[in-house]
């Protein structure tokens, strides 16, 4: 296996069967100091640099809440009109990024431009890791998510997962690229315009994903062991910042999880997964249910994200 030390996280697409293990392994390890509210010293002479060009809530601050639990210090920005590469002079990543890679140990990227970390890794001398990036990927929350399905599930192999949502978004991406390590079926649902597009659909035949598209959520939900969610109502991810203005909409019944659908089609044991924010798409009345895994999965990104870190900062090897 190859090491994580000095390591850029951007893509799955490159993530071995055996490094995606090895990450649980980590994570396992250094849960209880999650789950405790208590902090260990591995990184006490380490700096997170966080460059999140976009909103975040759950990505940036679990990553900095990973960053504190190792004992590492944090620094960084969470809007790109707070730096020159948000106004006047509209710096270039790769400048931005040479500063940056003095001021810390590694750099947590998130950008509206898909392929903005990747650019970002070519110029800095610290690892680079993916916090999303435009359209493109989302390989911590994927992590995240397939590590919350084998923690619940016991395993990966054997598992179909029905994707409901916009396939064009970022963690769609990531979770496909994934399945070509696992013995994974995918139910693929979304509006056709938003559908999984050609040259995307390439990759994963040449990957080997096995993947079926199917109209609406009803159609295959019985057969479904994990229901992994992203809206259809979405804003432009190419944009820095998407201001709401005037109605949004509501989702179609064909991307909707609901208590009543999970009760009388659903499998007992189904999992449902969503990265959130949500709208419409998850009803309220799925939260107290025991297919809710959400709020785990919310959990789950600290622990993850301490594994990342301590792997490619060497903590541990």
């Amino acid at each position: 296996m190859r090491s994580f030390l000095g390591r850029d996280i951007l893509s799955l697409k490159d993530f071995e069967r055996n490094e995606f293990f090895r990450v649980f392994q980590v994570a396992d390890d250094l849960k209880p100091h999650a789950r405790d509210r208590r902090n260990t010293d591995l990184l006490k002479h380490k700096t997170l640099v966080t460059a999140f060009y976009q909103p975040s809530t759950r990505t940036r601050l679990a990553t900095e809440a990973a960053m504190l639990r190792l004992g590492g210090s944090v620094l960084g920005f969470s809007d790109a009109k707070m730096t020159r590469a948000g106004d006047f002079y509209q710096e270039s990543i790769k400048d931005t990024v040479h500063m940056l890679e003095y001021y810390g140990d590694v750099i947590a990227m998130r950008h509206f431009q898909q392929g903005a970390p990747h650019e970002a890794a070519r110029w800095s001398s610290v690892p680079v890791i993916n916090c999303g990036d435009g359209w493109g990927e989302h390989p911590t929350q994927v992590l995240i998510d397939l590590y919350t399905i084998h923690q619940e599930m016991g395993r990966l192999d054997g598992l179909k997962v029905l994707c409901v949502g916009d396939m064009r978004m970022r963690t769609m991406h990531s979770i496909l690229y994934a399945m070509s390590q696992f013995d994974m079926e995918a139910f693929v649902v979304s509006p056709p315009e938003m559908s999984l597009l050609p040259e995307f659909k390439a990759e994963l035949d040449a990957l080997s994903v096995r993947y079926r598209e199917v109209a609406a959520a009803e159609e295959v939900i019985g057969e479904a062991d994990v229901i992994y969610m992203e809206p259809v109502v979405q804003p432009d991810y190419t944009k820095s910042r998407d201001e709401r203005a005037g109605d949004v909409g509501l989702t179609p019944a064909a991307y909707k999880i609901t208590r009543q659908l999970l009760r009388e089609r659903g499998k007992s044991s189904a999992i449902v997964l969503h990265s959130l924010p949500r709208m419409d798409e998850l009803t309220t009345d799925v939260d107290p249910t025991r297919h809710a895994r959400y709020w785990t999965e919310a959990f789950n990104g600290v622990v993850v994200r301490m594994a990342l870190l301590a792997l490619v900062l060497g903590a541990v090897e």
